[in-house]
This record gives structure tokens, C-alpha cells and sequence, in this order.
């Protein structure tokens, strides 16, 4: 069965629960019996977490240019999810040892936000709605752009302390993925560059022609051939540039 979205009410596989919870025991025993594992914490998985992302990102990528990817694409993709996994649930393990919370809090903490933030598929219970709202109840948003506001306004409420459209973008992000985020969150802050005033981000804004991926691909390789043949560093150039642009953006919002 599929609904609307093209998602599948069949997932096929094996319930999840009993190798989730024999890969939490595995990661405990490693801990205490594996003198490498053993000597991990926080700021030494750091560098396994960057370099095991970077994989999953390669092999979903793989798979997703992919029309029908082959067998073997689709086996990677898996392994580098689990690799991932590994990270989360390690992550976990040592804040369990440390007695604040363990793998169970951590996927209990994301089911009651995804149920918070997507009320117009679940009631405040975490029951799933019925197909048409309670007599008297105020209708959920069933658009896209509709889902997408409740999901901003519910993740608002609960970090009230984040007043900048900026805060809580990630300033260890590649340069590319920060510039986008910010200009993503820009827009959505009412702080974009089109409701900048003249003497803020936006003064020197042109719009572009619309081009494909491939295209802009093309373009952005040539921009850091220019960069290299200058002697220039692309990455930094484009990170403290973002970090102009969000300064100049709420001086002037």
C-alpha cells in the first residue's frame, strides 16, 4: 500500500527491536572487553563520526543518481548506514556509562519530537490522526509549505532561547553546505536577502538564470580553479564570507 507522498506502508525486513538491541549489547561488551574500544571517548570518535558521514554520504549519493542501482551499490549503502549507526549508538554507550542517558533516551527523544513536530500525522498522544479533524478541532496544514511552518513554529517553541535565524546552523559545516543553510534559514527568518534593506546582505543580490545542476557543477569548479590558480583558499574565502553575509543580514534585518 502507498499513500500520497509515494511512501510504502510494507517496509521489508525484520523488526527492528530484538538486532537493535543486541547491537546495544555488542557495544557494551566491546566497552568493557576490547581495550581499544575501551579507550574511546567523545573527542577520539569525533574524527570516525566525519570520515563514516562522508561514506553514507557517497554511497546514498551512489544509489540515488543510480536509475536501478546494482545489487552491490545497494549493499554499500547498507553497511555505511550501520557503520553510522555505530557512531550513534557508541555516542550513546559512553553518556550511558557516565549515567545521564543511553541508546533507549536517545530514540525515545527523537520519536517524541518527530510526533510533536508532524501533528498532522499524530495526535498529542502519539496515536495517529484520523483522516478528518475531531468536530470543533482546528484543521492541520496537509500542504507542503503548510508542513513545513507548524515543523519551524514547534521547533521554535521548544528553544525559545535561539533568537537569530542563524543560530544553531553548524559553523563546522563544509563552506558550501553553510552558505546554503544560511541562506535557507535566512529566508525562512525573514531576514533573506530580498527583505534586506540597501545597507544590508542583500544590497549586491542579482538574481540568477535558472541553470541545471550539472551547470552550476561546472560553474563552481571553475570558480575554485580560479581560486587555486590565485593562490586563494576557497573554503575559508566562502566560510568568512557567510559570516559576513549573517552579520550584515541581522544588522540590517
Amino acid at each position: 500500500m502507498t499513500d500520497a507522498g509515494g511512501a510504502s506502508d510494507a517496509v521489508p525486513g525484520n523488526l527492528p527491536g530484538a538486532a537493535v538491541e543486541r547491537l546495544v549489547e555488542v557495544v557494551g561488551l566491546l566497552r568493557r572487553h576490547c581495550p581499544w574500544t575501551a579507550a574511546l571517548d567523545h573527542a577520539a570518535l569525533l574524527e570516525y563520526l566525519v570520515e563514516e558521514t562522508y561514506e553514507l554520504y557517497e554511497a546514498v549519493d551512489d544509489v540515488a543518481r543510480t536509475p536501478t542501482p546494482a545489487p552491490e551499490l545497494v549493499d554499500e549503502l547498507r553497511g555505511e548506514l550501520g557503520d553510522v549507526l555505530f557512531q550513534v549508538v557508541l555516542h550513546a554507550q559512553l553518556r550511558a556509562e557516565a549515567g545521564s542517558f543511553g541508546f533507549a533516551e536517545v530514540a525515545g527523544g527523537l520519536t517524541d519530537k518527530l510526533v510533536r513536530r508532524n501533528p498532522h500525522v499524530f495526535a498529542a498522544d502519539g496515536s495517529l490522526r484520523s483522516a478528518t479533524p475531531a468536530a470543533g478541532g482546528a484543521p492541520w496544514p496537509t500542504s507542503v509549505e503548510g508542513i513545513l511552518a507548524t515543523w519551524q513554529a514547534v521547533k521554535a517553541r521548544e528553544r525559545p532561547g535561539r533568537t537569530s535565524p542563524f543560530d544553531g546552523i553548524p559553523h563546522h559545516l563544509p563552506a558550501l553546505a553553510f552558505a546554503a543553510k544560511t541562506l535557507g534559514r535566512a529566508g525562512e527568518g525573514g531576514a533573506g536577502e530580498g527583505s534586506i534593506g540597501e545597507g544590508g546582505a542583500g544590497k549586491d543580490r542579482q538574481e540568477p538564470a535558472t541553470r541545471s545542476e550539472a551547470d552550476l557543477g561546472r560553474e563552481l569548479l571553475a570558480l575554485v580553479r580560479r581560486a587555486h590558480d590565485a593562490g586563494l583558499d576557497p573554503e575559508r574565502a566562502l566560510r568568512r564570507a557567510v559570516l559576513d553575509y549573517q552579520r550584515d543580514a541581522l544588522d540590517g534585518a
